[in-house]
């Protein structure tokens, strides 16, 4: 059985098929499944398909990681690609002990 409150909300928005887009969805995936197997919900936004949506989240440039859940809310600019500033900036902390 899963725990909700353990679940986090991931929202990457991009515009359309872009390098960037694709290596930061990439990067993303790689990242969560290393940390937050199970635990973890990404959705992707294009903001050419729905560009209304860049408001409610104050997008400014693309692409954007945005972690609803667990507050606090956070936002990082980029591909993603510098996996120690994605960790930190999501406040996500690799396990060291095993259960």
């Amino acid at each position: 059985m899963e725990d909700t409150a353990e679940m986090w909300e991931l929202r990457l928005y991009v515009a359309g098929k872009t390098t960037k887009s694709v290596t930061a969805l990439t990067n993303l995936k790689k990242y969560c499944e290393e940390h937050l197997k199970g635990k973890y919900v990404i959705e992707v936004i294009d903001l050419l398909l729905q560009p209304q949506l860049a408001e409610g989240d104050q997008i400014l440039a693309i692409p954007t990681l945005v972690k609803k859940v667990p507050e606090p809310i956070r936002k990082i600019i980029g591909d993603l690609s510098n996996e120690e500033k994605v960790l930190v900036g999501l406040n996500i902390r690799p396990a060291k002990r095993t259960e």
